[in-house]
């Protein structure tokens, strides 16, 4: 939706500048002025450049960390789930809690609920990992050796509660909107004065409609990057149905 926006916008801003072409004297489009507005522009278009490599790298960065997060968090509920199957059927109801957060989260689609407002709590995984933990503390071990698989298995679960946390800081940062603001209005001003500078004929007007629609197209894989649970580009479920299926397996 927001590279829609910034299309429309340097569109906009292109048209405006042909317009303005035509209406400014003749004076104000002579070779000094155009030298001027040259320099201003490529002062603007390097901050622009900047800002949209910051922007990419930042969100690139975050979705890598997304993508290293889920993979780390499966391999901890997978090791879980094999010490709670060494320790002994005692803790075949933790398991099966184990297995519902698995579902839920492959259920919602990897987006970070909403805060209910009326409880002001989180619903969903952080209760699902609470149980198990709750049914791990109720275990009566007999042995050192369930000792040792209980304390581990704690141990786990928290690293697992810890992680869901995470990604509900993560989600709740968002994105960087007056920064975005100030790049396409950079953007607008660019695409205004290549309109200004730029002959009316469909061959410069193809151009700068192609050049709107690149910017667009990294505004919107910034967006979409910066939302890694989301989108079209997201991270993939692959693993945790992978490992849905290794659940419960003695």
């Amino acid at each position: 939706m927001l590279g829609a926006i910034v299309f429309f916008v340097l569109c906009v801003a292109t048209v405006a500048g042909m317009r303005a072409r035509f209406r400014l004297p003749d004076h104000h489009l002579n070779l000094e002025s155009k030298d001027v507005i040259r320099l201003a522009t490529a002062v603007v278009g390097t901050l622009s450049a900047l800002a949209l490599g910051l922007l990419i790298a930042s969100a690139k960065s975050t979705f890598d960390t997304a993508d290293t997060e889920m993979r780390s968090s499966v391999a901890r509920v997978l090791l879980l789930d094999r010490v709670m199957a060494h320790y002994g059927p005692e803790t075949e109801e933790a398991r099966q809690s184990l297995r519902t957060l698995v579902e839920r989260r492959l259920e919602r689609g990897w987006s970070v609920a909403t805060t209910d407002q009326a409880s002001g709590k989180f619903p969903g995984d952080y209760r699902d990992i609470e149980a198990v933990q709750d049914r791990l503390r109720e275990l009566k071990p007999q042995t050192d050796a369930q000792r040792l698989l209980q304390g581990r298995a704690l141990e786990i679960s928290g690293e697992v509660a810890e992680a869901h946390w995470l990604l509900v800081e993560t989600d709740s940062e968002g994105l960087p909107w007056a920064f975005l603001t100030i790049l396409v209005f950079w953007l607008s001003l660019l695409f205004g004065t290549f309109g200004l500078q730029a002959p009316p004929n469909l061959t410069v007007f193809s151009i700068l409609l192609i050049c709107a629609l690149s910017v667009a197209g990294a505004v919107f894989l910034i967006v979409d990057m910066a939302n890694p649970y989301i989108g079209l580009i997201h991270i993939s479920g692959d693993p945790l149905r992978a490992a849905l299926l290794r659940l419960g397996q003695p």
